[in-house]
């Protein structure tokens, strides 16, 4: 396995110990990125910024979920793991 890898399935880990579920909400990913729920609404906008995502339904204001896999590989490229 590489080390990014093995990053990847250790940050998972902890945030399904932390959570309980396999997809974050917004307000969740806030919190684990220590940005604002309005930044991650602006990064949906443009397209860029945050982990890839699944809108539940097709109305402008659907709910929006981040799988898990995704956000530990997203933040395993933007943190280093001690």
């Amino acid at each position: 396995m590489l080390e990014n890898d093995a990053q990847i399935k250790t940050l998972r880990e902890e945030l399904f110990k932390r959570y309980n579920k396999l997809v974050l909400n917004k307000r969740e990913l806030s919190k684990e990125m220590g940005i604002s729920v309005s930044f991650i609404d602006k990064s949906i906008s443009r397209g860029y910024g945050i982990p890839n995502y699944i809108k539940l339904g097709s109305a402008s204001n659907s709910k929006v979920v981040f799988n898990m896999v995704d956000v530990a590989a997203y933040l395993s490229h933007t943190i280093r793991m001690g």
